[in-house]
């Protein structure tokens, strides 16, 4: 069975979304997730949806307790997870409104857990291809026949926060030739393939960061603005493509049974 995991960043978090929503508490060894799961259905499909940053945007990136979140999307049953992103790009072909399905990270966070496994067991979980390319393949075809402006993949830095990049930092992402920067993608996605969970990527360029010549400085107040503009082009992709997902064997899955050293097996 196919049951679908909903990562919201600004919008996509709106419990709305779903039909016959009903509302779970739950708790995991890591805590407790970002917000109130939300259960229901999108065009028959059962679906979980979670707020990232809590349903007021009150916890910042460092602060999202990514452990808790995944383990109580896979305690749930998610077999996938959209995660939506607002980011800055990078490079001038990614232009503010665009959508963006990423296929590789480049880390660039300091204080994050990472890994399921903190004590007697080490997983070395391999991330050759961290984003499930099957979604991502279902992503970039239905975003084609929807006419939504995107780009089928893209290398995401991911920085601490909550701060934006100073323009030499910027400046410096842009040479090393990512196409987008933004605060929520690492350790998420890290931890979603130690689950043996698909995980994709909707990134949405909001603004230019501060790498092109005569920029004004990123602002939040613009960021959110842009987004919102735009974020119903996330929308209408997830509940166009949630009915199409149905692969239920891939390495994403697979991965986590050999990458497990020490312990008992």
């Amino acid at each position: 069975m196919v049951r679908i995991g909903l990562i919201g960043g600004s919008g996509l978090d709106n419990p709305e979304l779903l039909h016959d929503a009903r509302e779970v508490e739950i708790q995991t060894p890591f805590g407790t997730p970002s917000s109130p799961l939300k259960m229901g259905t999108i065009n028959g499909v059962e679906v979980v949806l979670l707020a990232r940053h809590g349903r007021k945007h009150t916890i910042m990136p460092t602060n999202v307790n990514n452990q808790a979140n995944i383990w109580a999307l896979k305690e749930m049953g998610c077999t996938h997870i959209l995660a939506s992103t607002a980011c800055g790009s990078l490079q001038e072909q990614i232009r503010p409104g665009d959508l963006v399905f990423l296929d590789q990270f480049i880390d660039r966070t300091t204080k994050r857990k990472q890994t399921f496994y903190e004590s007697e067991k080490v997983c070395h979980i391999p991330l050759v291809e961290p984003f499930c390319p099957q979604l991502r393949a279902v992503l970039g075809q239905r975003a084609r026949a929807l006419g939504l402006p995107h780009h089928a993949s893209g290398t995401v830095i991911t920085i601490e926060g909550p701060r934006f990049s100073s323009k030499a930092e910027s400046t410096l992402f842009h040479t090393w030739g990512a196409e987008i920067i933004n605060m929520s993608t690492v350790p998420e996605v890290v931890l979603a393939r130690e689950a043996g969970i698909c995980y994709a990527a909707i990134a949405m360029a909001t603004d230019y960061d501060s790498w092109r010549a005569g920029m004004t400085a990123v602002t939040w107040e613009e960021v959110l603005k842009v987004f919102q503009h735009n974020v119903q082009k996330v929308i209408t992709l997830c509940i166009d493509v949630i009915p199409k997902i149905s692969h239920t064997s891939c390495f994403c899955r697979e991965d986590i049974k050999t990458a497990i050293m020490g312990g008992s097996s």
